[in-house]
């Protein structure tokens, strides 16, 4: 019997850990999963910017990949 209700308990364990997963997925929404693509785009085209012939046009073009990625409606 003890082996029964520690079987449960550790399926009550994993419904609950299932379920706080899918709802932490849930807050990776819109603001925050853009924020994780367009800080590395940000990062790598303020590195670029100091190059230098190209480095000012290639940190136009990634802002403004990052400002379309921003504005995607999710």
């Amino acid at each position: 019997m003890k082996k029964t209700n520690r079987l449960l308990g550790l399926e009550k364990m994993k419904f609950f850990n299932i379920l706080l997963l899918t709802t932490l997925l849930s807050l990776l929404s819109a603001c925050l999963l853009t924020k994780l693509v367009t800080v590395p785009m940000r990062m790598s085209g303020a590195a670029i910017s100091v190059l230098p012939v190209v480095g000012n046009t290639a940190h136009d073009a990634i802002d403004e990949a990052a400002e379309v990625v921003d504005n995607v409606p999710l």
